[in-house]
């Protein structure tokens, strides 16, 4: 079902995590209360980040996590902060970062991943037409 990145995301979760030698590994939950200041996640409370991926997922319970505010889209759809990017690059992004998230894969999940996953749907909507059309994304640029 899932092929590609997507697929390489999902099937990199199982993986144990490895730590320095001598070095006491911690679960999600033991990390954060070992004074992890990153984001934890709505669900299993672990810490969430980039660490798998874009960050749109937990990597300890796989839920759909909320969307960066902070993020640009430029660093979204991973192009160089310029006016002249690769616009087909731009719509292989758009089309990966959709398989990913888009509202469809979500309902048979729960209300809350519904509603994260139409928020991240609008997000990438949105920074694909802003730097499609080379007029918004000059506007983009120096707002």
């Amino acid at each position: 079902m899932w092929g590609g990145r997507a697929g390489s995301l999902l099937r990199g979760w199982g993986r144990q995590l490895t730590g320095a030698p001598g070095r006491r590994l911690l679960n999600c939950r033991a990390a954060s209360q070992a004074g992890n200041s990153a984001p934890r996640c709505w669900k299993c409370g672990g810490p969430r980040g980039p660490a798998q991926g874009d960050g749109f997922f937990c990597p300890q319970c796989r839920a759909l996590q909320p969307p960066d505010a902070t993020r640009d889209y430029f660093s979204l759809m991973d192009c160089n902060r310029s006016f002249r990017i690769d616009t087909t690059k731009l719509q292989h992004r758009y089309q990966q970062l959709q398989r990913l998230v888009h509202p469809d894969l979500f309902s048979q999940r729960s209300q809350t991943e519904k509603d994260l996953s139409e928020k991240h749907s609008t997000v990438v909507n949105d920074a694909y037409r802003t730097l499609l059309a080379p007029l918004s994304r000059g506007l983009y640029l120096v707002s």
